[in-house]
């Protein structure tokens, strides 16, 4: 069954890639034409908002002397604070991915009118006010919350614990997996599946052998954005979860205090999450265009 579905996925590959190309070299003198000042003028137009992404994050690194990021590395609020962000991505990231996929593998072969509706609210917390989302969780979960009542009388307390930061951070997070996935899933030809289907191969096996493997680059490139929003969350935790040291202070959280009482730790660790982000975006990007090649 797996070889002649990848053989039939083989050839209408070659396909769409003779299509692609051929269609890429006939509007590529036409393309070219379109603009009086050629691509000269396209990257002279495309400047101003670079240097404007640019320039804080230069002045981020320039300002923050590598002697003082080092030192401030041994203090124990620093290593608390990286400890606990790379804890709580991780286990939000791994939430994600378990608890997401499914549901992205619904909507993405259900056509009815409710997943519209759904993807609406999978995307409301990207758009929302994180103070909003912090609110939002606090009226859930906390003491006087919808759920409040039923976590005490089994001695659950969510509200300003390591729980908490997971929960706030997988609210925010959890929408950019799953909007890639569905994406992913989407992508991948309906007569694969139904091939598969004849063959007499289950739901899982559909799932396991045909689609996950050829939309295996849009899930990690979500599950990588999802990390990276866990680990930039702020709003929703300061308020959901606090700013306890050990706790619940997070490395965005201990930035702000910083901010307030020591700039230098402040901006050590804006380095250590910019540059932690940075590398970590770029080898998922350039891993998966080797794939792709």
């Amino acid at each position: 069954m797996n070889i002649d579905i990848n053989k039939k996925f083989s050839l209408r590959s070659e396909t769409t890639d003779e299509r692609a190309s051929s269609l890429s070299e006939s509007r590529k003198g036409g393309a070219q034409r379109s603009w009086p000042g050629g691509d000269g003028a396209w990257k002279a137009l495309s400047l101003p908002m670079l240097a404007f992404l640019v320039l804080p994050l230069a002045a981020l690194v320039l300002r923050a002397a590598p002697v003082q990021v080092w030192s401030k590395l041994s203090s124990a609020a620093v290593h608390q604070a990286i400890a606990l962000s790379l804890t709580t991505a991780l286990i939000t990231t791994l939430t994600t991915v378990a608890f997401g996929t499914p549901l992205a593998y619904l909507l993405a072969h259900d056509g009815k009118g409710w997943r519209r509706v759904a993807e609406t609210v999978i995307d409301l917390p990207t758009v929302l006010p994180p103070a909003v989302a912090g609110v939002a969780l606090l009226m859930a979960f906390g003491r006087r919350g919808l759920f409040g009542g039923l976590l005490d009388s089994m001695g659950v307390q969510v509200t300003f614990t390591t729980a908490a930061v997971v929960l706030a951070q997988t609210f925010v997070a959890s929408p950019y997996y799953i909007r890639s996935a569905i994406t992913s899933f989407s992508e991948v030809d309906p007569e694969l599946r139904h091939s598969a289907a004849l063959d007499g191969a289950g739901e899982w096996q559909i799932f396991r052998h045909v689609m996950a493997p050829i939309a295996w680059s849009g899930l990690l490139s979500g599950s990588v954005m999802a990390w990276a929003r866990a680990m930039g969350e702020f709003g929703a935790t300061i308020i959901f979860a606090g700013n306890f040291p050990g706790r619940t202070q997070t490395m965005p959280l201990a930035i702000y205090l910083g901010f307030e009482m020591d700039l230098n730790t402040a901006l050590a660790l804006s380095v250590i999450l910019l540059a932690s982000s940075f590398l970590t975006l770029l080898a998922v990007k350039s891993f998966l265009r080797k794939e792709k090649r």
